[in-house]
Order: structure tokens, then sequence, then C-alpha cells
């Protein structure tokens, strides 16, 4: 019996439908995206089929109610998909068909979505956190360059403490940057308040995993940074090898060569960094190396020493200390054992 392969062009409304099967469409659909909808048109596509959606803000939800449902869904990173789907024209009855064609010859980058719920709920909780992180530094920058405007630097503990904040207002020769200033203060402070909420969050749903306790030991890594990894990387096992564990922390190094030297030889290649990564993720990991190199007293910082002895520079110190510690962590979610400074 013949595989049929299912693209699916999703949008918040509606989704388009396409059926490939024996290198030919046989049929297409347009319904509601909804699981019920893209259920039942599911249920009338006989024999073994394989689904894709691209990833993006539905793709998770749709994947844990829809994977049951087919032989194999996939989920696929559409920038790889970029080139093929930007050439010639470009409609969602055209891009279901390509995603359906693609995944028929095997050319798709699929992307890791967890079935746990739990976990769901911890990395929106972290998302949401980080979030709301950024939407505070954007409020007091926006304090800042107002008072800028004016040739004022605002002081520090007048940002978060309205005690201070008051006494510098009433020092302001200036009335109207004041009523401005009280303005921007009410955002910074709901801001600041749902800060605090959404850590609280994050702490009670990182209480169910005892490995977020044990990274904790690790000099640099506390509830933000510990939680913030494990809702990005899931489980330990998605992982085939450390150094994909690396590349997809952003920290891994991937090999560039091109062109050929005045002797016809392959020109040597060049290491470079992989750029298109999870930002909140790779900086998690950066933070927490920069924490332990600061620190000073822990085998990182020793390590960090060691290779700029050595000639290394600090840059790519830093990312070879990343390196070393994710191996750390690594080792401990496999294995589930506390830091053990004597093994590092």
């Amino acid at each position: 019996m013949s595989i049929r392969y299912i693209g699916a062009d999703v949008d918040c409304k509606m989704t388009e439908l396409a059926v490939l099967e024996g290198g030919r469409i046989v049929a297409r659909e347009r319904v509601r995206t909804d699981i019920g909808s893209i259920g039942r048109f599911l249920r009338v596509i006989p024999g073994p089929k394989l689904m894709v959606v691209e990833e993006g803000p539905m793709a998770g939800w749709l994947y844990r109610n829809l994977r049951m449902r087919v032989d194999r869904l996939v989920v696929c990173d559409p920038r790889r998909n970029r080139l093929i789907a930007c050439d010639g024209d470009k409609t969602e009855v055209i891009d279901a068909a390509k995603l359906a064609a693609l995944l028929r010859g095997g050319y798709l980058r699929e992307v890791y979505h967890t079935q746990d719920e739990g976990r769901v709920a911890l990395k929106e909780a972290v998302g949401l956190y980080h979030d709301r992180v950024r939407e505070a530094v954007r409020q007091i920058n926006k304090l800042r360059g107002r008072c800028r405007c004016h040739g004022l630097t605002v002081p520090s503990r007048a940002i978060r403490r309205p005690a201070h904040r008051a006494e510098w207002l009433a020092s302001l020769k200036h009335p109207a940057l004041g009523r401005q200033l009280e303005i921007l203060w009410l955002g910074l402070d709901a801001v600041l308040q749902q800060v605090g909420l959404a850590r609280r969050e994050m702490a009670r749903l990182a209480r169910g995993y005892p490995i977020i306790r044990l990274w904790r030991q690790l000099p640099g890594v506390g509830l933000i940074r510990a939680g913030t990894l494990l809702a990005y990387l899931d489980t330990p096992w998605r992982f085939g090898s450390a150094k994909k564990l690396y590349r997809y922390c952003g920290v891994g190094l991937k090999q560039f060569s091109s062109g050929s030297n005045e002797d016809g030889s392959p020109r040597p290649g060049h290491l470079r960094l992989f750029r298109g990564v999870n930002r909140r993720l790779k900086d998690a990991v950066m933070g927490a190396v920069l924490s332990a190199i600061c620190q000073g007293n822990s085998p990182f910082a020793d390590y960090y020493r060691r290779v700029i002895a050595h000639g290394l520079m600090p840059c790519n110190a830093r990312h070879s200390v990343a390196r070393k510690q994710l191996r750390v962590m690594w080792g401990m979610w496999k294995t589930n054992t506390p830091y053990d400074e004597r093994l590092v």
C-alpha cells in the first residue's frame, strides 16, 4: 500500500491541506484550524499517512493533539525550506503541496516537541518570565532616555524604590518632565510586579524536577538558568552526542571551507559558531559560564585561566568553558547524580 504524504500550511484561522501520493496531488482541502476539523479530514485519508507542519506558535499544540491520528507527524524547520518555498508563486495551496513533496523526499529538518504537558507549562512559564524581564529593561531604558533628553541621569536607586523616586522627582526643575516620568513609572511598576509573579510561578513548577536542584549546585547556575535549560532541552536523550548538544545551545563549532588554493588543493577549513540558535538558551549557558569564571574558585574558572595562558582568545576560551560545563550538566542529567567537583 502506498504512503500518503500530507502537507499542512497553517495559519490562525484556516489550514490548507494537500495529500501527495505517488508523486502527484490526490486530494486538497481547506479547513478551520482546530483539532476537530483537521482530525475529520485525516480520518478519510486511507492507508499509512505521514503529515508535516512548519514550526510556529501553534506547532506544539498541533503535534500533541494530532500525532496519534497519523503514522508520523513531523514539525519541520521553516528556515531550511525558505529557498524552495520562495521559488515561484507563493500561496497557501502551493505551500501545502511543497511541504508534502519535501516530506516525501526526506528533505525536512525536524523540530523537537515534547509530549509532556507539564514540560509545556514549564516552558511557557520560563518564556513568560524572560518576556517580562525584557519588557522591564525596555521600560527602564525609556525612563533613562526621556531624562537624557533634558541632560539628566536618573539614579539607579530611584528606578525601583518609590521613596527615593519621590525625593528625586521633587528636585527636578522641569515639572512637565516629572509628570511624564510618573506616567512611565506606572508601566515599570506593573511590569516589575509581573516579573515577580512569573518568577514565583516558574519556581513552583521547577520544584517538580529534581535535576534543577542538582544543576543549582554548579557555580554560576541558579534557578532561572537551570529552569531555562530544562525547559528548552527537555530531555538528555534527544542528543546523540555532546557535539549535538553544544551546537543546539549555540556553543558548538561547524567547519566552513570553500574554494581551492593556487595549486588546486582545497583551502583549509575554518571553525565557526552556529548562529541560528535559541537566544534565550544560549544566554543562559553563557551567563552561567561568565558567573562561574567571575566567582574564581571553581574548576571552570581554573580551566578558563589555563586555556588563556595557552594563548586562546578570551571569547573562544569562554565558549570552551561553556562546552565543558554543558558536558558536566549533561552527564549529571543522564545519571541523576549530584555535582562532584573532583570529577570535573
